[in-house]
Order: structure tokens, then C-alpha cells, then sequence
């Protein structure tokens, strides 16, 4: 049976203290809401740096697999000293030069060429003790700031560490440390401002860019290009190994497993360095958790593409275009 209810307008009245009670409720739930968002968008930038972090294990695990035993400890005290050394550098001034955070502040006018603001130098401007206020919650309060410059830091660890590889086994420890200063402190940093700074004379975010800008999401051109060019230059300065094609045989890499556990490292770290690449998941204006995932996508099956074609060119080509002569190449696979 059912009992029929009737409201009247003057039961449905609400007072004008309730009213704000409940908008003050709103407001508050809604705060909550987007700090919440904000440390998410905290941590997950602390777990894909934490990835590309770990490709310094891959890149040392596939070097030493690919070189001779004497050189081994060589090559892994580069590697060891890229992160180490690097961070330091990179805290002191490279990030700095990479990041101008400081346009329009008490008069300073960024320039599209390097960055000179004293916020980013040594981290000395960042206020994590000042909170907004309202909806304005600054960055220093949820550790953005911070997370930001390590995030930053694994990408420039990864730059660097590009070059350890087309010299190993013929570059001074001494040499490769004054390289890693300069690339990390000064060469990196500014190609980075040039096109991730939004006041970088080639950033999509500046909209006075030469030629309107380029957009490059995850460093095919920052890193691995700035990377690739200083490994060409220093190879071809070094020249190969004496013997290195009179008697390939004695340069035998001499471990096998050490390459595909260090390969398998790398790809591992890619997943947080190309879809980490979003910086963001939560974004008012933008589908960043969308554009995450195809770069996971886009990450797997470009690595998959790239082993297949390899082993197969290696295998098929004649040795004159750079084929193994009818052999399945592991190494080649995996590089």
C-alpha cells in the first residue's frame, strides 16, 4: 500500500545558514578533490622517474655484457658516475639552465637561449613551507617542484649516459668525467630550455618560437639526438679499437646474459620514460591518462619492430652492408 507524501513549498524552504553551510561544503569536498589530484599527479611522476632511473642499471648491465672482461669495471664506474656525478651537476646549475622558472618575476625576462632565473639553481627558490590558498595550491605544497627537478634528473643521467657506450673500451676515466660535467651542466640543459622551457626560442608553449615551435614528447630530439651527436663526435674523435675489424673476434662482448638482463632493464625503463612523458594525469584541459597509455602502446610494439628488424637485417645482409653472415646476432638484437 502506498501513502501518498505532500511537500509544501514552505517545507522545502532552507535557511540562508544552512544555504552557506552546504556551500561551504561543497567548496571543501572540491578542495580535497583537487589535492588529491595534485599528489597523484605527484606520485606518478616519482614512480616514472624512479623507471627512467633504473635505465642506469640497463645501460651498465648492456655495456658490460658487450665489451671484454678487462674493461668491464671501467665502463661501470662511468656509468655509476653519470648518475652520481651527474645529479650533482644537474642540481647545482643544469637544471637551471634547462628550466627558467623565474619570467615576469621581479622584473626578469627570460630568454629563448638558456635559462638564468635563480629559482631552479641548486633548487634555491623553491618555498614548499608556502601553501596557496582556495583553489591555488602552489606547487611547493604537494612536492611538485621537487619532483619535478628528479624527474628531469633521470632524463639527463640518460643523455649522458648515451655517450658511455660509443667510447667504451677507449676513453679515460678523467676524460669521460670532464664530458659528463659539460654535457649535464651546460650542453644538455640548454637544448632542453630551447625546446621544453615554455620561453624557449623553439618551444611549442612560446608563441614567439622560430618557425612556430617544435613539439618533441619525450625527448626523441632533446635526449636522444643531443645524446646520439656527442657519441658520433666522440667516436669519431677516438676513433675504434686497435684491431676492432682486423680481428673482430678477440671483441667479443663477454656476457651474453648480462646484455639481455640490461636490454630487458631498459625496456623496462621506458614505460616511465615515454608514457611518464605526460608529466601530468589529472589535467583540467587535457586527457593526459588517455595519452599515457598509447605511449605504453607505442613504446612495446616500437621496441618489438625494432629487435625483429634487427635480427633479421643482420642475419640476411652480406657482411659487406654490416651482416653477420648468415648468424643470429643477439647483440645487434638487443641494441
Amino acid at each position: 500500500q502506498r501513502t501518498k507524501v505532500v511537500v509544501t513549498s514552505a517545507q522545502m524552504s532552507i535557511t540562508q545558514e544552512a544555504f552557506d553551510a552546504l556551500v561551504a561544503e561543497v567548496a571543501a569536498i572540491k578542495a580535497d578533490a583537487n589535492i588529491t589530484k595534485a599528489e597523484e599527479n605527484t606520485f606518478y611522476l616519482l614512480v616514472c622517474g624512479v623507471f627512467v632511473f633504473l635505465m642506469q642499471a640497463g645501460f651498465a648491465l648492456l655495456a658490460a655484457g658487450s665489451i671484454r672482461m678487462k674493461n668491464v669495471k671501467n665502463i661501470l664506474l662511468k656509468s655509476v658516475m653519470d648518475a652520481c656525478l651527474g645529479g650533482l651537476v644537474w642540481y647545482l646549475f643544469g637544471y637551471g639552465i634547462a628550466y627558467d622558472a623565474d619570467n615576469g618575476v621581479d622584473g626578469h625576462s627570460a630568454n629563448g637561449f638558456i635559462g638564468a632565473g635563480p629559482t631552479n639553481f641548486a633548487l634555491s627558490g623553491v618555498r614548499d613551507w608556502e601553501t596557496g590558498s582556495g583553489e591555488d595550491l602552489g606547487l611547493g605544497n604537494i612536492g611538485y617542484s621537487w619532483i619535478s627537478f628528479f624527474f628531469q634528473y633521470a632524463f639527463a643521467a640518460a643523455a649522458a649516459t648515451i655517450v658511455s657506450g660509443s667510447v667504451a673500451e677507449r676513453c679515460s676515466l678523467m676524460g669521460y668525467l670532464v664530458y659528463c660535467v659539460l654535457i649535464i651542466g651546460f650542453i644538455y640543459p640548454i637544448v632542453v630550455h630551447w625546446v621544453w622551457d615554455g620561453s624557449g626560442f623553439l618551444s611549442a608553449f612560446n608563441p614567439n618560437a622560430m618557425l612556430a615551435g617544435m613539439t618533441d614528447f619525450a625527448g626523441s630530439g632533446v635526449v636522444h639526438m643531443t645524446g646520439g651527436i656527442a657519441a658520433a663526435i666522440a667516436a669519431a674523435i677516438l676513433g675504434p679499437r686497435i684491431g676492432r675489424f682486423e680481428e673482430p673476434e678477440k671483441f667479443q662482448g663477454q656476457s651474453a646474459s648480462l646484455q639481455v638482463l640490461g636490454t630487458f632493464l631498459l625496456w623496462f625503463g621506458w614505460y616511465g620514460f615515454n608514457p611518464g612523458s605526460t608529466l601530468l594525469l589529472h589535467s583540467d584541459g587535457g586527457y593526459y591518462a588517455r595519452d599515457m597509455a598509447r605511449a605504453a602502446v607505442t613504446t612495446t610494439l616500437s621496441g618489438a619492430t625494432a629487435a625483429c628488424v634487427g635480427l633479421f637485417l643482420k642475419r640476411l645482409l652480406p657482411p659487406a652492408l654490416g651482416g653477420a653472415g648468415h648468424v643470429w646476432d643477439l647483440g645487434h638484437t638487443c641494441n
